[in-house]
């Protein structure tokens, strides 16, 4: 077998460097230097096209191989291949049949070397910025013929198209080996690059991500028309037309700020506030108790077993909880004294079952931190639903038709939960958008999501795949049944 390899131009000698390190593989039959300028690189085969990003690219790419695979490297530092990692990344492609193989690696930060595991590949793994790695390695027939289904002509979303075309005709398998080491140049946080998606100057990548996946979706039968049941609130009776909810364990520093932002309200109707207080130990629960305020409701569930969804379930499950359940995080507050007046107008005038708004990103002293608002329009009316399967949140504050949220329930963990809700929500309901910003969201070194480790972020990351394709599954299945 043969292979044929694709490596950005960069420095002369990061491209020395890399492709030195793919001929040590007997398998290499060609390697080809992607160079969108006009010059050549002495020594290389060059093909005068982008790495990656285009359709043109990639069609340029899979016009060229005559090799069995074909490795693409998709970053412009020096890469080193392990021992044999090139005879073993072909040998699990042979054997499993797969469209594209990606692997397990080191990465080099700060000149250290570190362990850089992967997740599988599952049907739910749509997003844009899923983590393969820079090497892939594709089957070369299967590769021409996806590229030949790649009908839009892409500026931004050439290779996720690709992934996606391949991932309908073949597997798309998971290395978990450790093959070889690249130097990180994204050195951020994670709290810091998980807004990418959403970051304003990002938007004409999205539309085309979106459009992408919208294809996908329709070719694979998951695609949901703009067709949504409707709702009448008249289920039950409710003493407050809406509850906010706040689970809460060891947040002394946040929970009254968060708690004085609840009772700042006015509104035309009666609410009230459900802390689910998971056992703090930290004073949490002796400053929600020195709140004097009739409408507060401090719950301590009875069961010790809880993450933030089941906590959720606790305070929907109150006798006292209101037609709405409103969300609210314990370490942030409300934009301004209108919001939750907003968030039960748009349920009647929008006639939805889940209200999902538009927030600010803030330090604790709220000033406002990059990217600022995050007003999740890639969420539309039309196609939300669908791009709900690509990116990975849905925004906030988020608001439930109680009865619905009854019957549906909330995941008992402590990530997800919300982006479960609102995958399930939309396979039948609309989502209502507000696009003031309701919320501020308060980053600070407490927060749980802002430095996570690899592993925990893979946790994360699968864990929502997971849920997307449960979700894409069940829409398969909702589609036959309406034929």
């Amino acid at each position: 077998m043969k292979l044929t390899c694709f490596i950005p131009n960069s420095q002369k000698q990061q491209v020395e460097a890399t492709a030195a390190s793919l001929r040590l593989s007997s398998l290499v039959h060609q390697v080809y230097v992607l160079n969108p300028g006009s010059d050549s690189v002495e020594g290389f085969n060059s093909l005068h096209v982008d790495c990656c990003s285009s359709t043109s690219a990639i069609k340029a790419i899979a016009s060229r191989p005559d090799a069995d695979y074909t490795l693409v490297y998709t970053k412009d530092v020096a890469l080193q291949m392990g021992a044999f990692a090139i005879e073993r990344m072909v040998q699990v492609a042979a054997d499993s049949g797969a469209g594209m193989v990606y692997a397990d690696h080191y990465k080099i930060v700060g000149g250290n070397r570190k362990s850089h595991p992967l997740i599988a590949y599952q049907k739910g793994s749509l997003r844009d910025d899923f983590d393969f790695g820079s090497v892939l390695v594709f089957k070369t027939t299967l590769l021409k013929e996806a590229a030949a289904k790649m009908t839009v002509d892409y500026d931004f979303a050439g290779l996720y198209d690709l992934r996606l075309k391949i991932s309908q005709i073949a597997p798309i398998v998971h290395v978990n080996e450790y093959l070889y080491t690249e130097v990180e140049n994204d050195n951020r946080k994670s709290g810091e690059k998980q807004f990418d998606y959403v970051d304003p100057k990002n938007r004409a990548v999205q539309i085309e991500m979106e459009q992408a996946c919208t294809e996908h979706l329709k070719a694979i039968g998951a695609y949901l028309k703009p067709t949504f049941k409707p709702i009448a609130f008249d289920k039950g009776d409710f003493k407050f037309e809406a509850s906010v909810i706040i689970p809460v364990r060891d947040r002394a520093k946040t929970i009254g700020d968060a708690i004085r932002s609840v009772f700042s309200q006015k509104t035309n109707f009666a609410f009230n506030l459900i802390v689910v207080d998971n056992y703090s130990t930290d004073g949490t629960s002796e400053i929600i108790d020195e709140l004097d305020e009739k409408r507060l409701i401090h719950l301590y569930p009875e069961a010790k077993d809880l993450g933030i969804g089941g906590c959720w379930n606790a305070g929907v499950f109150h006798p006292d909880c209101g037609k709405f359940a409103v969300q609210l995080d314990s370490d942030d507050i409300y934009s301004d004294e209108n919001t939750l007046q907003k968030i039960v107008d748009a349920f009647y005038e929008q006639q939805c079952a889940m209200v999902v708004g538009t927030y600010k990103l803030t330090d604790f002293d709220l000033q406002t931190l990059p990217p600022g608002i995050i007003d999740h329009k890639e969420w539309t009316p039309e196609n939300g639903r669908n791009n709900a399967l690509r990116i990975n949140g849905l925004g906030a504050p988020r608001a439930f038709y109680t009865p619905l949220l009854r019957k549906i329930r909330v995941p008992n963990t402590s990530y997800g939960e919300d982006y479960a809700l609102g995958l399930q929500f939309s396979r039948e309901y609309q989502i209502g958008r507000i696009y003031d910003v309701l919320y501020l969201c308060r980053r600070w070194e407490g927060n749980s999501d802002a430095a996570l480790d690899v592993s925990k972020v893979n946790a994360n990351n699968l864990y929502k795949d997971r849920l997307r394709t449960w979700e894409v599954e069940a829409r398969i299945r909702f589609n036959q049944q309406q034929k």
